[in-house]
């Protein structure tokens, strides 16, 4: 119990380290505010600053559900496969700014999944999935409205400005199947992890 908690507490502070350190490194002659209103609108960011707040609360004591930390897991997990896979050619930060970028998409991903094979309740089933496609949807729609209000489109197969609504909406498909078959390998994963603890 003390291991998982302490994990937690140092996954936390991971992630808070990395948003912090992303937020000092924008040099973009934005104010605090603006600094932070633009990175409200991106998914790794958001979804970080959840893993943050989930694992310093399970630090303090509190018992989260097989479901909602495979949950968490599949969120952080699609930030560094899209990341690596797609955007990460887009940009090349130097510095600190590389070592949160890293954090973000690589640090807190890895840690978090380590955490959920070592700790987490494993008692999941394929009937949690469409419960962890609640947060990236959520989000989808968030980022839609927000662009459509602001112009601004925080990742390439998001802008609907630019693809049009038919080349929008395959991407999102495309994003919501991913999430779905991640889910789906998440269980299975969590379904030997039981057989073996059980052998």
């Amino acid at each position: 119990m003390y291991a998982r908690r302490l994990s937690a507490l140092a996954i936390g502070f991971l992630a808070l380290w990395a948003l912090r350190t992303q937020f000092d490194t924008l040099d973009m002659g934005l104010a605090t505010g603006q600094k932070l209103w633009l990175m409200a609108g991106f998914f790794t960011i958001l979804t970080n600053l959840g893993v943050a707040a989930a694992m310093l609360a399970v630090a303090k004591g509190w018992k989260i559900s097989g479901s909602q930390a495979a949950g968490l897991v599949l969120s952080i997990l699609v930030v560094a496969l899209i990341y690596h896979l797609i955007l990460a050619d887009l940009w090349a930060p130097q510095g600190l700014a590389l070592w949160a970028d890293q954090g973000l998409h690589s640090g807190v991903p890895l840690a978090v999944l380590f955490w959920w094979l070592t700790f987490a309740d494993m008692r999941i089933s394929p009937r949690d999935v469409p419960k962890w496609l609640i947060w990236p949807l959520a989000y989808a729609g968030y980022a839609l409205i927000r662009g459509a209000v602001t112009g601004f489109w925080p990742y390439p197969f998001l802008d609907a400005a630019t693809l049009g609504l038919p080349r929008l909406a395959l991407n999102i498909t495309v994003l919501v199947a991913l999430f779905w078959t991640l889910g789906l390998v998440l269980v299975w994963i969590a379904s030997i992890h039981r057989r073996l603890i059980a052998a």
